[in-house]
């Protein structure tokens, strides 16, 4: 019988149900009974993760929604309860003196992620995480509210993305005026929620006895094997390896088409001949992405099949829809879910394939008894969802016709490899923003503008007046949303890199490698899963110039 998106369900807890469970979880443990408390534990975190998945998926599904945004409101206020509740068994599990016994029973990755956690909560900060949750879902929702005119239509910020890469340069500069003038007119705002998010993240650090957020914000997201020296130091590889290849890249394409200059709105216009879009609507492309699928290896298809039959999808754009993608999930039933906004772009197939990768590793992994180790940390999750971006190569005459396969594979590397100095300068800006809470707005800006000629000091925005002084950083949620993650998509599109040099050599011994990273799920950290995978870490010396050689070598650059 086939499982279905409709039929989850999950209760709804209360202060009271929570203070319960970990009342029964605690008797446990005095009663001497770790296994018990263990497993009960477990199954109490699944419910609750279930049900927050399924409020936020909900709000994000409909941004508008008064139900939505009500029970979105009630899981920010009770998450700092769950959190502190989670905590304090943690502590209690961690004073243990049995610390190998812990390890054998929890297992030793787990345990050092709880010491990490119990570093970055205190009761003090419940208010202040509830009010960072906030901010952050004020931020989602007035992206989301964006109603833009354009060719005729009224469009929403995704549904900008077909305008902005057309062939017609023009029509892409309008679409760039128009996106722009929507933040200019939302700029105060904008500024405002972000230095509220900046003050609340720094008063937590300080009342967590940290001098700034930064070494809070890589506890929350679990590092537990690198630091903001090593993430440095591949921002500096970026730079040296990665930074002239795009810079030639860019400018081949200034002489491709005889511009005199080329401006920012012609960045998204990567092929000459127009990019290759999808060979149908999106009923088409789900239906052919179960032949892709089911060529690439019979798990991953019967797995796809399980999504689409089951409606564990939902990647049609609409008005109050938030933007972007992404994949959730609901430990109890151990099915993912993908989130989407389908707008006729190549962009359909890269976020499909990609959140695809983080479902299938989401499923593979279902089976580990713990549920620490049902999702890698982030970097690791990016490396399962970028690498089967460059793994679906062989089959996109599925996707845009045999015509265009070609083009779209080159597009795609192009992009690849165009992302990673935006995504260095995103996360570089952030460490100069926690190191210097008390900027202002305009700062902030100064900031942006200075590390964007950094990283990308092709950027020529002409007459789009508001990004010219610093304001395209606005338009990146995860600076809002989560502090620091997103170096994590440059990390593994390194990782992700290197499995598409093995795959072009040896296709089916890549795939095996990727389903057997996915299957560890976030049982090793970042560094242990890449070596299982037979990767080379991004952050040691060299990791990016070899990907960097036969990227150029394939665009012959």
């Amino acid at each position: 019988m086939t499982m279905r998106f409709a039929d989850i369900a999950a209760e709804r807890p209360t202060r009271e149900s929570l203070s319960a469970e970990h009342a029964d979880i605690e008797a446990l443990l005095d009663a001497g009974n770790r296994p018990a408390a263990l497993a009960e534990w477990d199954v109490a975190r699944r419910r609750f993760e279930t049900w927050s998945a399924l409020v936020h998926l909900r709000f994000a599904q409909n941004t508008a929604d008064p139900a939505a945004i009500s029970d979105r409101d009630y899981a920010d206020a009770l998450a700092p309860e769950a959190t502190a509740l989670e905590i304090a068994i943690k502590r209690r599990l961690l004073a243990d003196p049995d610390r190998a016994g812990l390890e054998s029973a929890a297992g030793a990755h787990a345990v050092r992620l709880w010491d990490c956690d119990i570093a970055t909560f205190d009761p003090a900060i419940k208010a202040d995480l509830e009010d960072e949750s906030r901010l952050s879902a004020r931020y989602t929702s007035l992206l989301a509210s964006a109603s833009i005119e354009i060719g005729g239509m009224s469009v929403n910020l995704s549904g900008l993305a077909p305008f902005a890469e057309d062939p017609d340069r023009a029509v892409r500069h309008e679409a760039e005026q128009r996106r722009w003038a929507f933040f200019e007119r939302h700029g105060a705002e904008l500024d405002s929620l972000y230095a509220g998010l900046v003050t609340v993240r720094h008063r937590m650090a300080t009342k967590l006895g940290y001098a700034t957020y930064t070494p809070l914000g890589y506890k929350r997201l679990r590092r537990v094997d690198y630091g903001p020296d090593d993430v440095a130091r591949y921002r500096d590889q970026v730079r040296e390896h990665v930074v002239p290849l795009v810079a030639k890249l860019l400018e081949r394409r200034r002489a491709e088409h005889g511009w005199d200059r080329l401006r920012f709105w012609d960045e998204a216009l990567i092929d000459p001949a127009g990019n290759p879009k999808p060979a149908g609507n999106a009923d088409f492309l789900t239906a052919q992405a179960q032949t892709m699928f089911d060529r690439m290896s019979r798990p991953l298809g019967d797995f796809y099949r399980l999504m689409n039959e089951g409606g564990f999808l939902d990647l049609l754009n609409r008005p109050g829809k938030a933007g972007g993608g992404f994949c959730t999930s609901f430990p109890t039933e151990g099915v993912p879910y993908i989130f989407a906004n389908f707008t006729g772009t190549h962009h359909d197939i890269g976020v499909f394939t990609h959140e695809m990768g983080h479902a299938f590793q989401n499923w593979e992994s279902r089976g580990h008894p713990n549920v620490d180790y049902l999702w890698p940390t982030m970097e690791a999750a990016e490396i399962d969802s970028m690498a089967l971006e460059f793994l679906t190569y062989p089959h996109m005459d599925l996707m845009v016709g045999a015509d265009a396969a070609d083009r779209f594979r080159r597009m795609h590397l192009i992009g690849a490899l165009a992302f990673l100095p935006y995504g260095v300068c995103v996360d570089h800006f952030q460490h100069e923003i926690y190191a210097n809470p008390g900027a202002t707005p305009s700062e902030r800006h100064a900031m942006w503008a200075r590390l964007e000629k950094l990283y990308m000091p092709w950027t020529d925005y002409g007459d789009l007046g508001y990004p010219a002084k610093g304001g395209r950083w606005q338009a990146k949620p995860h600076i809002y949303g989560t502090a620091f993650y997103y170096i994590d998509y440059t990390l593994a599109q390194c990782c992700a890199l290197q499995f598409w040099v093995r795959s072009r050599q040896d296709p089916a011994g890549a795939m095996e490698a990727y389903a057997a990273l996915c299957a560890r799920g976030g049982s090793a950290p970042f560094g242990e899963l890449v070596r299982s995978a037979g990767l080379v870490s991004p952050f040691a010396e060299g990791a990016l110039a070899a990907v960097v050689r036969e990227a150029a070598a394939v665009l012959d650059a």
